[in-house]
C-alpha cells in the first residue's frame, strides 16, 4: 500500500503537469522494457525496441543494477534539453550517494559508473549520449500521441475537479484508491509500501502513457513531490499512422485472439468460439488458455460444458479499439521513469 499524507498547506499545492515531460515518459518506457509482467499485451513492443535500442544505451542499464536507478535522474523538465540539463546539474555529492546507494553490496562497479562518481566529464556526455539516443529509438516516433493523450487526461482531471472536487478527481486516478482525513491510499503495487509525507510541499500529478504498474514517486527535499501515474489505454504505443485501431491490438495480441474477444460479447463455449472464428476447437481452446492466463477471459464448466466470459480488462481493451471502421469512443484511463518507487 502506498500512502500520500497531505496536510492542510498541501491541498491548495496539488497540481496537475500541464504538459507531459520527455525525460520522466522515457524511462517509464524503459521500465516498461525491463518489466516481466503483461508479457502477451507488451512482448511484441519489448521485443521490437530491445532489437532497435542501439549499443550507445547501455550505460543506462548500468545506472540501475538492481532495477533501481539513482535519484538524480529524477527530474521533470518541459523538453528533453531542460530535463538532460537538470540531470547533468545535480550536486556531487548526490550523484556519490545514490550511485553508492544503487551499488551498495555490489562486488563488481562498472568503469562508466565509477567515472560519473568521480565526476567525470566524458562519462557526463557518455550518459546524455544514451538517452539521446534512447529518446529517439523509443519515445520520439511516439511523442505527438502523447502529447495528445496528455491534453486529454488534463481535461478530463480538470473537468472532474470542477464537477466533483480535489478529493474525487485525484481518487479517480486509481481504481480502489481512497483519500481518507488527509491520506490517500493506493492499492498494493508491490511487496514494499511507501509512506510518502508531503509536508507543505505541495504535488505535482504527471500522468505516464508507458508504465504499467503503481505510482512512481520522486520524494526529493525541498521540492514537491511528483506522483506518476499509469494513464494509459492498456496496450504499447504505436506511432501515429502506424497502425488503424484494429491493427494495433491485433499487433499484440495476434488477429485469432483479437477475433476471438470480440466474440465474446457473451460466454460462449469453446465449440461456439471455434465456429465464430473459424477455426478448430483445439485452435479455439489453446488461444483461449493464453487469453485465461493473461486476464482476458475468464472459464466456467457448467456440467459438460466449458464457457468462456470477457473480463474487464478485456472489454476496455476493445472498447479502446474498436473494429477499423468504427469510430474511437473516448477512453477513461484508469491510471517516471527510472523514478524511486517502481515495483
Amino acid at each position: 500500500m502506498t500512502r500520500v499524507h497531505f496536510t492542510a498547506d498541501d491541498y491548495p499545492r496539488v497540481r496537475f503537469a500541464a504538459r507531459p515531460s520527455p525525460v520522466p515518459e522515457l524511462h517509464a518506457a524503459l521500465l516498461m522494457l525491463g518489466a516481466p509482467h503483461e508479457e502477451l499485451l507488451f512482448g511484441r513492443w519489448r521485443g521490437r525496441l530491445l532489437r532497435a535500442l542501439p549499443a550507445a544505451t547501455e550505460p543506462l542499464a548500468e545506472l540501475a543494477p538492481g532495477g533501481e536507478a539513482p535519484s538524480f535522474l529524477d527530474v521533470l523538465g518541459d523538453t528533453r534539453e531542460e530535463g538532460f540539463a537538470l540531470i547533468r546539474s545535480a550536486g556531487p555529492a548526490l550523484v556519490r550517494a545514490e550511485l553508492g546507494r544503487v551499488y551498495a553490496g555490489r562486488r563488481r562497479v562498472p568503469a562508466r559508473v565509477r567515472a560519473l562518481h568521480d565526476g567525470d566529464g566524458a562519462a557526463w556526455r557518455t550518459l546524455e549520449r544514451a538517452q539521446r539516443a534512447a529518446y529517439e529509438t523509443v519515445l520520439a516516433p511516439v511523442w505527438p500521441l502523447v502529447q495528445d493523450l496528455h491534453r486529454a487526461e488534463f481535461t478530463r482531471y480538470a473537468l472532474a475537479v470542477a464537477e466533483h472536487g480535489l478529493d474525487a478527481a485525484l481518487t479517480a486516478l486509481a481504481p480502489g484508491s481512497g483519500l481518507r482525513d488527509g491520506v490517500w491510499e493506493w492499492p498494493a503495487s508491490g511487496p514494499i509500501g511507501r509512506e510518502i509525507r508531503l509536508g507543505g510541499r505541495g504535488l505535482v500529478l504527471l500522468p505516464t502513457f508507458h508504465w504499467r504498474g503503481g505510482p512512481l514517486v520522486q520524494d526529493l527535499p525541498d521540492r514537491p513531490v511528483v506522483l506518476a501515474y499509469p494513464a494509459g489505454r492498456g496496450l504499447p504505443l504505436a506511432a501515429d499512422g502506424a497502425d488503424t485501431p484494429e491493427d494495433a491490438l491485433a499487433g499484440v495480441l495476434g488477429h485469432t485472439r483479437t477475433a476471438l474477444l470480440r466474440a465474446l460479447a457473451e460466454p460462449r463455449t469453446t465449440t461456439e468460439l471455434a465456429r465464430r472464428t473459424n477455426v478448430s476447437n483445439a485452435t479455439a481452446s489453446a488461444h483461449a488458455s493464453a487469453l485465461r492466463a493473461a486476464g482476458l477471459i475468464t472459464t466456467e464448466r457448467t456440467g459438460r460444458s466449458v464457457h468462456h466470459t470477457r473480463t474487464p480488462l478485456a472489454s476496455l481493451l476493445l472498447t479502446a479499439t474498436p473494429p477499423a471502421g468504427g469510430d474511437a469512443p473516448a477512453w477513461k484511463s484508469g491510471g517516471f521513469g527510472l523514478l524511486t518507487g517502481a515495483p
